[in-house]
């Protein structure tokens, strides 16, 4: 007869292969069921969107079959408690685990795309996110999720102010500046006006419960930047860039950026968006029309983890003008691409909040 000690046991020689210790340790391992041959257990993991599921899964089972009872008939369920790091007084954003900041040195390297499909990415993983466009002068996630011309609601918090609630699309709570003003009018405000707009965002915006809230920042680094890095609890930025030299150039001052004494943010990585020209009609060939291998070498300089490529195809443009994102497409080369820098950016979260310094060694 099986006990639960001995799967017990069994699965404190699985290790979670991001935190380095095994799943009981860790105390991932819940509700063990045992009936006959028959064993069921649940395995908490630190984000819905992990992408090791199916590793644990193959390991917990050969584990029990080789220490316990080759014949044992395994069940492995996953739930999830979203990790986070945050130790203020949950004043703003409340409900929210993990605050990331996408961000690029330049503008045109595709930094929009990049944060909406990553959003996308994570809640098909299971997560609960939402995507603030923190972009006041040049807001594009009002278009790229097919909302442009809606009118966020009010919500009555009993306060007597009301908070705004976003616009929900594909699983998604989206917030951009493109939704309460006229397209055809131009954003033309000073710098205490911008960071008014982001902080009313934050403030006025019933949220509510999300692992993760992406914040699509605007290009380059300024008052915007200065305003959520120094006023928002923010869990660590992704870094978007391409692979030419002028892109190069400007993402290493992003990173330095987030470096300073008065913001030292962790940085979770750095994706590389139009890595490769991948035609349509041959999709096992990859063209490198900007070069090869600049953001992987950057990471290199930087010793900062490489969250993955993304290719140049015509889908991702056609879906961003459509209102539908590439991740809600049926280009399965693209969305792989994405899914993998997703879990990998997931990753990065759960092992920057589990204070794992040399994340980028794990990862690799």
């Amino acid at each position: 007869m099986m006990t639960q000690a001995d799967i017990l046991k069994a699965l404190s020689n699985v290790q979670e292969p991001d935190l380095g210790k095994d799943l009981v340790t860790l105390n991932m391992v819940k509700d063990i069921d045992i009936n006959g041959n028959k064993v069921s257990f649940t395995i908490v993991l630190t984000t819905p969107a992990c992408p090791m599921k199916d590793m644990m899964m193959n390991a917990c089972i050969n584990a029990i079959k080789l220490l316990v009872n080759k014949e044992a008939q395994v069940t492995v369920n996953f739930t999830s408690n979203t990790s986070s790091n945050r130790s203020d007084a949950k004043t703003l954003l409340s409900g929210v685990r993990n605050i990331i900041t996408v961000v690029s040195g330049k503008g045109g390297v595709g930094k929009s795309t990049v944060s909406a499909n990553l959003a996308l990415a994570l809640a098909q993983g299971g997560a609960k996110v939402g995507l603030m466009d923190a972009d006041i002068y040049g807001p594009s996630q009002h278009i790229m999720f097919g909302i442009r011309g809606e009118r966020p609601l009010m919500k009555d918090d009993g306060s007597g102010k009301g908070k705004i609630l976003p616009i929900e699309r594909y699983g998604i709570k989206v917030m951009s500046i493109g939704l309460l003003v006229d397209e055809k009018q131009a954003v033309v405000w000073r710098g205490p006006m911008v960071s008014s707009a982001i902080r009313q965002f934050v403030t006025e915006v019933d949220w509510g419960e999300l692992d993760y809230l992406i914040i699509d920042m605007p290009p380059g680094t300024g008052d915007i930047h200065l305003t959520i890095m120094q006023g928002v609890p923010v869990t660590g930025v992704i870094v978007v860039t391409t692979p030419q030299l002028v892109a190069l150039a400007d993402a290493k001052k992003g990173i330095a950026m987030f470096a300073q004494a008065q913001l030292n943010v962790p940085v979770i990585g750095l994706v590389e968006n139009m890595s490769y020209f991948t035609p349509a009609e041959l999709p096992g060939n990859k063209y490198y029309i900007f070069g090869k291998n600049g953001g992987k070498n950057l990471c290199d300089e930087f010793d900062i983890p490489f969250l993955g490529q993304i290719p140049i195809v015509q889908t991702i443009c056609e879906g961003g003008d459509n209102g539908i994102p590439v991740m809600m497409s049926d280009d399965a080369i693209t969305k792989k691409a994405f899914m993998e820098f997703a879990g990998n950016a997931a990753r990065g979260i759960a092992m920057k909040n589990a204070g794992i310094k040399n994340a980028e060694a794990v990862m690799a």
